[in-house]
């Protein structure tokens, strides 16, 4: 219990902490660019047009809504984070009791051996189980933070509080307006878990001498490159996952022209990949113009 809540305590802290960014990336994954492009310099040096990054961004919204704007959304999150520890945390433990104890579930006196392949799919399998349950319990209250920070794009006031927008949705939506999103937010979650994990143990195992220095360094560094690949890689799912959460819910954000209206997540993909925009959100520096797009100041976006 202790532990689950220095986890609490810790999660919030960060959560807080990393708002904005979040804030700021969900804008521009709508499509919301405020500010005109600018000429500056790439990360080589060569004179460039480039969309405003996250400081820039940062500077606009305070300049509109005050420094609190930046936390618009904060409280869902917030509960989001701490609901979905707790789920994570009691999940994973009833998993560990029926994954890691063969002999008492199964009758098998065997155990998979620390570092084995096999101890690196159950583990992962408990931590799939864990993290689809918590996201599962907790995507309503995601749904909520993601509306309540699209709000900024058409100055709207409609999702103002946790309950009110609970009801909000359940009035207009029904119990699946609380869902939207979720397959590829699941799907997403799921494939980054096992693509960092197997591709670490590879790593480790084949790549790594175990009889150097540091190894246990160099193998967390490891798990900490796989996983960013990981979610570079997944990052398309997140992308049409937000979209999906705002689209078509009376938002200026989720109506066109920023968005068509999305019968499903997959024609959201279909449509993100043909307008050549899976990647749109992924980076807030060194930010490029999109290719053969020209930019709407009545608007605020490219087309």
């Amino acid at each position: 219990m202790a532990d689950t809540c220095g986890q609490v305590l810790l999660g919030s802290g960060l959560t807080v902490l990393s708002h904005p960014l979040m804030y700021i990336k969900v804008l521009v994954q709508v499509g919301h660019e405020p500010l005109p492009p600018t000429l500056g310099r790439n990360m080589f040096g060569r004179q460039v047009y480039q969309l405003p990054g996250l400081f820039a961004y940062a500077k606009h919204i305070i300049k509109i809504d005050g420094k609190s704007g930046l936390f618009k959304g904060l409280t869902p999150r917030l509960c989001a984070g701490t609901i979905g520890t707790i789920v994570h945390s009691k999940v994973l433990q009833v998993c560990t009791y029926l994954i890691s104890s063969p002999s008492q579930i199964l009758g098998s006196s065997r155990k998979a051996e620390d570092g084995s392949l096999q101890h690196v799919v159950n583990e992962t399998t408990k931590e799939m189980i864990a993290r689809s349950c918590a996201t599962i319990v907790t995507h309503p209250f995601h749904v909520v933070t993601l509306r309540c920070m699209v709000q900024f794009i058409g100055r709207e006031a409609k999702y103002s509080g946790v309950f009110d927008s609970i009801v909000t949705i359940y009035r207009e939506e029904g119990i699946l307006g609380f869902f939207a999103g979720l397959i590829p937010r699941l799907l997403g979650d799921v494939l980054s878990l096992w693509i960092c994990n197997m591709l670490a143990h590879f790593i480790n195992t084949y790549a790594i001498d175990d009889s150097t220095s540091h190894t246990g360094e160099i193998k967390n560094c490891s798990q900490a490159v796989t996983g960013f690949f990981a979610s570079m890689l997944t990052y398309p799912f997140v992308l049409v996952s937000n979209l999906m959460a705002v689209n078509n819910c009376g938002l200026a954000g989720g109506l066109p022209p920023y968005a068509a209206i999305y019968p499903n997540w997959l024609h959201c993909w279909s449509h993100l990949s043909r307008e050549g925009n899976m990647s749109r959100g992924n980076s807030l520096f060194f930010r490029k113009l999109p290719a053969g797009k020209m930019y709407a100041i009545e608007q605020k976006r490219f087309f």
